[in-house]
């Protein structure tokens, strides 16, 4: 785990260094940031990426503008952000389009900032040195193709131009630091979701009402499976995340982490009387964990669990993980969103989705992110029933954590605004 000590440190040096107004800029000229974010909608993870930044960027960065560039939203992701964020303008569009409006805003802005998440796209980062644009990123994790094999030179040069590169999780730091990448800050800041303040408290009590769910009473799971993003689309990742055609070693996969699952849904069960809610982070795995989850249990379990038949906005999920006892998935940002909600989770990570499963750790919640593969079903609801006897202390657990998340993400603001001359 990176101590408080270490980061201050290193950060309030970086500061120094990038205290200086950018050239051309008056100390006291209103500077405006760019955000490029909200990849999806059909992941609660995708869509709370942004609320989580903007609240960051409101809070520590009061006196800048910003231009949120959207990737993908619809009309109630768009909504939600009005509700939430009614100064942040909003444009849509493709950095290819020649003076689109994704050109124009970038070149109307003083910083080009790039929400957390995974991949390989240097296309901004590209077209930011082609304009002088002082760009970085936040809340990133990488694979490491991202600076090996064919083109990783030519990649780790454009991250070596960045004003600024905040990893999300300790291992890709670790591994960009010894490549060798040397922007100005090179450091850890959580991911963004970790900001998320969103609610939708009438949506999520007349979910609760509905399947005769009571507050604290009920746990939250979901499985991630070898199963596509979409019909019809294959995964063109090496990794294979999201394989259209998956194996028959992808599907015993899925088939025995689901069994892992059963088995600790019949344990809460008969231990607590509690119920449980497979709750979705990716509207994709509502039909398989059905599939693989759900439809497999025993007759005498079913009624003590609620498989949902509708998706939901990351603000409704909010306001249901509020009331959830705990929440325990294969994705990483439901157990994000409820330690945002003040609620305990639990990790339950295979690496082979991508280094981000650290953050946990590097929050200082190893405890509550067991490897999914090398932990039984025993083993997870021995640290369920840890958070159970205990409550006040998980959620005591859960608070120091959090203000942990929320002084990295003041020191990085504080960078930014450094850059920029705010």
């Amino acid at each position: 785990m990176i101590t408080r000590r270490t980061f201050l440190k290193a950060s309030g040096a970086a500061l120094g260094a990038c205290a200086l107004p950018a050239v051309g800029l008056t100390a006291s000229a209103p500077k405006t940031v760019l955000l490029q974010c909200a990849w999806a909608t059909k992941n609660i993870g995708d869509i709370g990426h942004t609320p989580g930044t903007l609240r960051f960027l409101e809070r520590y960065l009061p006196q800048a503008k910003v231009i949120l560039w959207a990737a993908n939203t619809n009309a109630q992701v768009d909504a939600m952000l009005k509700r939430r964020f009614p100064q942040v303008e909003i444009v849509k569009g493709s950095l290819a389009q020649k003076d689109g409006a994704v050109q124009r805003a970038i070149q109307r802005s003083d910083f080009f900032l790039r929400g957390p998440g995974m991949g390989q796209s240097t296309d901004f980062m590209i077209y930011c040195r082609s304009i002088g644009k002082p760009w970085g990123l936040q809340g990133q994790s990488y694979f490491p193709d991202m600076i090996t094999g064919e083109g990783g030179e030519e990649r780790k040069a454009l991250l070596n131009s960045a004003a600024f590169i905040y990893c999300r999780d300790s291992k890709t730091l670790a591994m960009l630091r010894a490549a060798g990448v040397k922007p100005p800050v090179l450091e850890f800041a959580p991911d963004g979701c970790f900001g998320i303040d969103v609610r939708d408290e009438e949506r999520a009590l007349n979910r609760l009402k509905k399947h005769g769910l009571e507050p604290k009473k009920f746990i939250t799971l979901q499985l991630r499976t070898h199963s596509p993003s979409s019909p019809g689309v294959d995964d063109q990742r090496p990794q294979k995340l999201n394989p259209l055609h998956p194996t028959p070693e992808n599907i015993a996969d899925d088939t025995r982490r689901a069994k892992v699952y059963q088995d600790l849904i019949a344990l809460w069960v008969k231990e607590t009387g509690g119920k449980v809610v497979i709750a979705p982070e990716v509207e994709k795995e509502m039909i398989y964990n059905k599939k693989f989850v759900y439809d497999p249990l025993p007759d005498h379990l079913k009624p003590h669990v609620v498989n949902f038949d509708t998706f939901w906005n990351a603000d409704e999920a909010c306001s249901f993980y509020a009331r959830a006892h705990t929440v325990i998935c294969h994705e990483p940002h439901t157990p994000i969103m409820a330690l945002a909600m003040g609620t305990p989770m639990m990790h339950t990570f295979s690496e082979f989705h991508s280094p981000k499963c650290w953050m946990f750790k590097d929050i200082g919640l190893e405890e509550w992110a067991p490897e999914f593969d090398r932990t039984s079903a025993r083993q997870m609801f021995d640290i369920l029933m840890g958070i159970h006897r205990d409550y006040a202390a998980a959620e005591a657990k859960v608070k120091k954590a959090m203000a942990y998340v929320e002084d990295r993400a003041k020191s990085q603001m504080k960078v930014l605004q450094g850059v920029i001359g705010a």
